[in-house]
């Protein structure tokens, strides 16, 4: 089922925005966009694509183009060859993935970087020290769907009543970023808040010590 939205998507880069807003950095590369992908029954790499897949739409959604249901015993991979632009790298190059579904490899340049498990929370890699001048990215997802104790919402592998069909693989946005060898990676936000029918502003009070956490990562030399 498509939508009018879906008859307006660039597919040459969908989702072209940053993801986090209130946090955006001049070194943003937008990944999402064509992807080769393959579907395999084995953990080998596979020597060729079987086509390609636009993220980040599941592979079970229409608006990827490949409209398949990922097995339980498959193993999905995502293929992809990034140049960085001239004056990109500023000291550090990290690969963010919004969320992919459930459990992801990754590996930049042939070097396996990273497994994450958990199909919704997004997770980082830092691909600083295997840039080359043409970067190959690849991604293996695996998803057992309601065959594994991950949360999995209402996704099930025999869509019924409230049980709907599952989504595997990427599926938020995927993006490169540069920042400088000190940079901080975390930080904690406390607005003021307004009280609804009162002239006055509570503003609560934070324990530093508790309520305030600023993580410096130095990578430098």
């Amino acid at each position: 089922m498509l939508t009018p939205w879906a008859d307006t998507l660039d597919r040459a880069q969908p989702l072209p925005e940053y993801p986090r807003p209130q946090m955006v950095r001049d070194s943003y590369l937008n990944l999402n966009g064509p992807w080769s992908y393959a579907i395999t029954t084995s953990a080998q790499k596979p020597a060729q694509a079987d086509g390609t897949i636009l993220v980040p739409f599941s592979p079970e959604s229409e608006l990827s183009g490949v409209g398949r249901v990922l097995q339980p015993e498959e193993y999905l991979w995502y293929i992809r060859t990034v140049t960085l632009p001239d004056g990109f790298n500023v000291g550090r190059v990290l690969l963010h993935f919004g969320a992919v579904d459930q459990i992801a490899t990754v590996w930049c340049n042939g070097v396996e970087l990273t497994t994450h498990t958990g199909g919704y929370l997004p997770f980082t890699v830092d691909i600083t020290e295997v840039l080359a001048k043409e970067n190959t990215i690849l991604v293996c997802v695996r998803d057992a769907t309601n065959r594994s104790q991950l949360p999995r919402g209402k996704q099930t592998l025999h869509p019924h009543g409230i049980w709907y069909t599952p989504q595997s693989g990427i599926w938020q946005t995927v993006w490169l970023e540069s920042v400088p060898p000190a940079m901080s990676a975390c930080t904690m936000m406390n607005a003021a808040m307004t009280i609804p029918n009162e002239s006055r502003v509570s503003r609560p009070r934070l324990d530093a010590a508790k309520d305030f956490n600023l993580f410096i990562s130095d990578a430098s030399p």
